[in-house]
C-alpha cells in the first residue's frame, strides 16, 4: 500500500437498536430498509419512522446511512414506490441501494437529490457493466461476491471514478448473488422480495425413521474425475451449506485493488455479533492505514482474526471468489461451527454504588451468580469478572436470570462500563 486512503467500514442495521451499536463498536456508515423494498423482511424492525430517527441519529453523529431499494419489483411494488421515495428525498439519507433498473429510473424522477448505489443483486462483475451504470449516475457500485481479487482491480483500473463497495464478511448464497428460486419452491417466500427462509442451511435426512450413513460421490458427465463428495450421518447433510465469508486477513490486498468501502452482511444477526465484527474489523483497517510494513499488517490481522472472528459462530470461513472459483467451499459437515462464548446480554446502565458500579442487563440468555463473564465495550479494553451477587429490579436477591423473564438483573462491577456494552459467559 502507497498512500493513505479514506475507508469506510459499512454495517449492517437490521433495527435501529443495532445501528446504534454499529456505530458505537466502529462502523462508518450502516445500510438499513423497510420491509417493503429491503432484502429483508422477517427479521426487519425498520418502519417509516425508524428510517426518518434512524438518518438524524446517523447525521447528528458524523456518520453515514444508504436505505436499501433492492428487491427485484413487480408490477404491485411500483404503486408504492413514488410516495415512499418522495419521503426518503426529504430526510436525505447518503444514498439508496437499488437493483432494478426500473426502480433506478423511478428514484432520479422522485428522489432527485440522492445519491444511488448499484446493490450486489444486480450482478455487476465486470468493468463495462460498473463503466455503464457510472454513466447512468450513479456514484458507487457494489461488486458481486463472484467478482476475484484480479477483476476488482481491472475494474477500478477501467471505470477509477466510480466507487467500489465490496462484502467481506458474512454469509456466502450458495446461488449466484442470492437470485435463488429454492426458498420460493420449499415454502413460497421470495429470496428476491426478502423473505428468504435458507433452505440452503436445512439440515437433509433420506430417512427420518432409522440412523443411516451416507458416503457417496457425484460426478456430472461432461466433467470425468471430478467428484463432488456427498455425505450424510446421523445429523443429517449440509450439501448447500457454504461457508462464510472473512477476508479481514486480504484488507491490504482490497484496498490496493481500490475498495472504498468494505461490506459486512448480517441484518439478522445479534447485537453481540454486529458489535465483535464491527470491532475486529475497525481495529484491522485503523492498523493496516497506520502500519506500513507487510510482515507486521499480516500477522496483527490473523491476530485479530484468531482472537475474535473465529471464536464467533460461522459455518466456517472461506475467501469464496476471492482467489478464483477453486477457493469456494461448502461445509457440508455441520450448520455452524465456533461459538466459544455464549452471549449474554446487553448492558443498559452502570450507576455508582459506592465504591463500586452497579451493572443493568437486559438479559438474552442464561446468567448465574458464580459465573464467569467476560464484558466487551466500545474504546474501552474488556472487562472479566465472576458475578458474585445479582439482584433483580426490585433489588431482590436471585441466583440466576434468564431472557424471556420479563425482568432485568443488577451486578457489581469494579469499574463504569460503557454504554453499550455486551455481556458473554466465558
Amino acid at each position: 500500500m502507497t498512500k493513505k486512503i479514506r475507508l469506510e467500514l459499512l454495517a449492517p442495521a437490521g433495527s435501529v437498536e443495532k445501528m446504534k451499536y454499529a456505530f458505537a463498536y466502529g462502523a462508518d456508515a450502516v445500510y438499513m430498509g423497510i420491509p417493503d423494498f429491503s432484502l429483508r423482511v422477517r427479521v426487519n424492525r425498520f418502519t417509516m419512522d425508524d428510517v426518518q430517527d434512524a438518518i438524524e441519529y446517523a447525521h447528528h453523529i458524523g456518520k453515514k446511512i444508504y436505505v436499501t431499494v433492492n428487491i427485484v419489483a413487480h408490477n404491485g411494488h411500483l404503486e408504492k414506490l413514488p410516495p415512499y421515495l418522495t419521503q426518503l428525498n426529504l430526510w436525505k439519507p447518503d444514498a439508496l441501494i437499488i437493483s432494478d433498473p426500473g426502480i433506478i429510473v423511478m428514484a432520479h424522477t422522485y428522489a432527485p437529490n440522492l445519491s444511488i448505489h448499484l446493490s450486489t443483486q444486480a450482478n455487476a462483475t465486470n468493468w463495462q457493466t460498473v463503466k455503464f451504470w457510472h454513466e447512468q449516475g450513479l456514484e458507487r457500485v457494489v461488486l458481486g461476491r463472484e467478482v476475484t481479487l484480479g477483476e476488482i482491480k481491472e475494474i477500478h483500473k477501467k471505470v477509477p471514478a466510480c466507487e467500489i463497495e465490496y462484502f467481506i464478511h458474512g454469509a456466502m448464497c450458495m446461488s449466484y448473488s442470492g437470485r435463488c428460486m429454492l426458498s420460493a419452491w420449499l415454502t413460497g417466500r421470495s429470496a428476491n422480495l426478502g423473505d428468504c427462509a435458507q433452505p440452503c442451511r436445512w439440515r437433509y435426512k433420506t430417512d427420518k425413521e432409522k440412523f443411516r450413513v451416507i458416503e457417496a460421490t457425484l460426478e456430472e458427465p461432461l466433467h470425468p474425475g471430478v467428484e463432488i463428495p456427498v455425505e450424510e450421518d446421523r445429523h443429517g447433510t449440509y450439501i448447500f451449506n457454504s461457508k462464510d465469508m472473512c477476508f479481514i486477513e486480504y484488507v491490504p490486498e482490497l484496498i490496493d485493488a481500490g475498495v472504498v468501502s468494505f461490506k459486512i452482511e448480517g441484518r439478522a444477526k445479534s447485537e453481540a455479533y454486529l458489535s465483535n465484527v464491527v470491532k475486529a474489523y475497525r481495529e484491522a483497517f485503523d492498523f493496516v492505514v497506520q502500519e506500513k510494513d507487510v510482515k507486521k499488517q499480516k500477522k496483527k490481522l490473523k491476530e485479530i482474526k484468531k482472537k475474535v472472528l473465529d471464536k464467533l459462530v460461522h459455518r466456517g470461513y472461506t475467501t469464496g471468489f476471492l482467489f478464483g472459483r477453486d477457493t469456494v467451499e461448502q461445509n457440508t459437515e455441520n450448520s455452524h461451527e465456533g461459538g466459544e462464548e455464549k452471549y449474554i446480554g446487553q448492558v443498559l446502565g452502570c450507576v455508582k454504588n459506592g465504591k463500586k458500579w452497579k451493572l443493568e442487563v437486559r438479559p438474552h440468555n442464561a446468567i448465574a451468580v458464580g459465573d464467569k463473564v467476560r464484558i466487551m465495550q466500545p474504546t474501552q479494553a474488556d472487562l472479566k469478572l465472576t458475578i458474585g451477587t445479582m439482584h433483580n429490579e426490585t433489588g431482590e436477591s436471585i441466583e440466576s436470570g434468564h431472557g424471556g423473564a420479563g425482568y432485568n438483573i443488577f451486578f457489581e462491577v469494579n469499574k463504569k462500563v460503557e454504554e453499550f456494552g455486551i455481556v458473554f459467559k466465558q
